[in-house]
């Protein structure tokens, strides 16, 4: 599609960067009170919070189900003998993420490493979508659209790499969220859970001051509770979407002849080459940040 003549460099972006999007249309629209995919942002944006990113759906779910996939059957098959392949592999991510549990979070919960297992490897195989030629998938998607639905191809959108929809990283961040105030609730109660939030990180054996301090110490700690899934979507997220749109960028050079073309092949085989240690260290990040969240979940006022 960066060959294709009728589309200028804006628009090969802008449609790289555009999500799948099923909703209802709004009034003012010629198919009002409809449901049906979106033809660009404008309509993506109308269709309001209802609406759906099919793409991001899709691969979200299919990776995750990939992943459960794969370590079920090498689970099953698992010989205490000479191990294949997989199986190392396997029981190497295993071991790595248990070892990173047991050196950082403190408390006693079965969930915690299984959570931080899914979460590595799902957040992995999300990222490393980013590693497929970006025309691939949608260039597939365009030809399925029009063969089988008479769409126009450039209505057709494909936007592969779920953890650069700010709508999946948000979600992502806000299960991990809920989970570490439910656990905090759980191990502090509601008393020991406010004082939390009220009594440091200013204090006083005074009456009067540790009064004034309640307030500013609430505002404090509740900014800080809640920038967590804010930094932690918003870390992944800016992270992979600035990879993507370097590939994009890349993708680009191809349609100005042929010496821009091979110069950009080398550029996407360098950059595709350091991404890798890219989408594994935000893997990797998002897993320890969860980790530790659970972690702070469990300790009491005077650990903190």
């Amino acid at each position: 599609m960066s060959g294709d003549t009728q589309q200028t460099a804006a628009e090969y972006i802008k449609h790289h960067l555009q999500n799948m999007t099923y909703g209802k249309f709004p009034e003012g629209h010629d198919l009002v009170g409809q449901w049906g995919l979106a033809h660009d942002a404008a309509e993506a944006k109308s269709m309001g919070f209802m609406a759906i990113h099919v793409d991001t759906m899709f691969w979200s779910i299919t990776l995750g189900v990939l992943f459960l996939f794969l370590f079920k059957k090498v689970a099953k098959n698992a010989t205490s003998g000479v191990p294949g392949g997989m199986q190392n592999f396997v029981e190497m991510i295993v071991e790595f993420v248990d070892s990173s549990v047991k050196g950082t979070f403190n408390g006693r919960n079965p969930y915690v490493a299984p959570m931080a297992l899914t979460i590595f490897v799902w957040v992995f195989l999300i990222n490393a979508m980013d590693l497929i030629p970006v025309d691939w998938i949608p260039s597939v998607a365009g030809w399925i659209g029009h063969t089988f639905f008479g769409m126009d191809p450039h209505y057709v959108f494909q936007k592969v790499v779920p953890s650069t929809d700010p709508n999946a990283t948000f979600g992502m961040a806000l299960s991990v969220f809920m989970l570490t105030l439910y656990y905090s609730f759980k191990q502090k109660g509601f008393i020991g859970f406010a004082g939390e939030l009220t009594l440091h990180p200013f204090s006083s054996n005074n009456i009067v001051l540790k009064l004034v301090f309640i307030p500013i110490n609430f505002v404090l700690e509740f900014v800080a509770l809640l920038a967590k899934p804010l930094s932690l979507s918003l870390r992944l997220y800016g992270n992979m979407f600035a990879g993507e749109m370097i590939f994009i960028l890349i993708a680009l050079m191809y349609g100005g002849g042929w010496i821009a073309g091979i110069f950009g092949g080398f550029l996407q085989l360098g950059w595709a080459i350091f991404h890798i240690l890219i989408i594994t260290l935000q893997a990797y990040i998002f897993m320890t940040l969860t980790i530790v969240y659970m972690d702070l979940a469990y300790q009491t006022s005077e650990e903190h």
